[in-house]
């Protein structure tokens, strides 16, 4: 059995004994009734993926996925592909958007090589990288299919393998990306799974025009024509139209999943990660907590796909997991609504009249 297979075997439905448990104690806080609304929703759902009422949530990390994508070649994005590998060192040093959110959120950022098509020079002493390339750049896939089924499972396993290594030093996780032209695979892997038109689902990515935009929805529809992917395979989506780095943050869902601890869902690419880990094994999809709204399209259609609402609304299209870096602030103020707060018994406050 490889390793994708028994990770499978390892993610089991969440604990309702527990949820209930969260329940009876969040009906008698001192406060009107579910008067903090989903957050205390959200810690039923952590009672429930974690078989606690008191889960721990102190140890946070995001995985920065990186890979590249032929499909660059068809003009889909505004920004060069060397711009991947400039971000990964800029990662390392601690200047992007993802450190400094992290900065707030306590968490520490990984970053992963899943497939950068370049070398990525000298890096820091003691920098928080693996090395899990697969091939240096999905192919293009408006040509013929991204990668081979054997490339996508081991893009899968190699997620896997990444959050089996963190998960002894972490309670929550976060999925983060890097790779310049991303959004296009991320929006053909929604397309086909939702069954949505690519213009319903495509976005403008780095910023681009109209014209532009048109043309990306275009070079979609070709790649999905040329390559036909089964919607009802996640495997062959992700390596007709898919992406080594999407394929990691599949196979890094489903590690974290099979260790019962949570993990927050980025933005779109994030998003198409999470339906190729849904298509998988639909009893991921609760271990997973969608951290906020993209303006991205397709996100919302892929987060709908797998019942998920997302907890924040800021229009954001950074993406490296910013999302979910902000959000796991509000994971933690969950965990203490329901550890921290007395009920009307334990405060010896009068409950409300009948």
């Amino acid at each position: 059995m490889g390793l994708l297979d028994d990770t499978i075997g390892r993610i089991v439905p969440v604990d309702e004994t527990s949820r209930q448990r969260a329940k009876d104690r969040l009906d008698q806080l001192t406060m009107p009734h579910w008067a903090l609304g989903r957050l205390m929703d959200l810690a039923l759902e952590l009672a429930a993926m974690t078989g606690s009422t008191s889960p721990v949530v102190d140890r946070r990390v995001v995985a920065v996925m990186a890979g590249d994508h032929g499909v660059v070649g068809e003009g889909v994005s505004k920004y060069p592909q060397e711009v991947t590998v400039q971000m990964i060192h800029n990662f390392i040093q601690g200047g992007a958007g993802i450190n400094a959110v992290s900065r707030v959120s306590g968490a520490e950022v990984v970053v992963v090589d899943m497939g950068v098509a370049s070398d990525l020079g000298p890096l820091p002493q003691g920098a928080r990288f693996i090395a899990k390339r697969v091939a240096p750049g999905a192919r293009n896939m408006a040509v013929g299919p991204a990668m081979s089924r054997e490339e996508a499972v081991k893009s899968v396993e190699a997620g896997i393998a990444v959050a089996l290594d963190l998960e002894p030093n972490f309670d929550l996780f976060g999925t983060g990306d890097m790779g310049i032209g991303n959004t296009t695979p991320s929006s053909a892997i929604i397309a086909v799974i939702t069954g949505q038109p690519p213009e319903k689902v495509t976005g403008r990515g780095t910023g681009i025009d109209e014209e532009q935009f048109r043309h990306k929805v275009t070079v979609i529809e070709k790649a999905l024509r040329i390559n036909a992917p089964d919607p009802a395979d996640a495997l062959d989506v992700l390596a007709k139209v898919g992406g080594f780095e999407i394929g990691g943050i599949a196979g890094f869902i489903l590690g974290v999943a099979s260790k019962r601890k949570p993990v927050v869902i980025d933005g779109v690419i994030s998003a198409a990660g999470a339906l190729i880990a849904h298509g998988i094994c639909p009893d991921a999809a609760n271990y997973m907590i969608a951290a906020h709204r993209s303006v991205e399209q397709g996100h919302i259609v892929a987060l709908q796909h797998m019942n998920k609402r997302p907890l924040l609304d800021l229009d954001l299209r950074l993406g490296e997991g910013t999302g979910a870096a902000l959000a796991m602030t509000l994971v933690e103020a969950a965990v203490r609504i329901m550890t921290e707060v007395a009920t009307f018994e334990e405060a010896s406050v009068s409950t409300a009249d009948k």
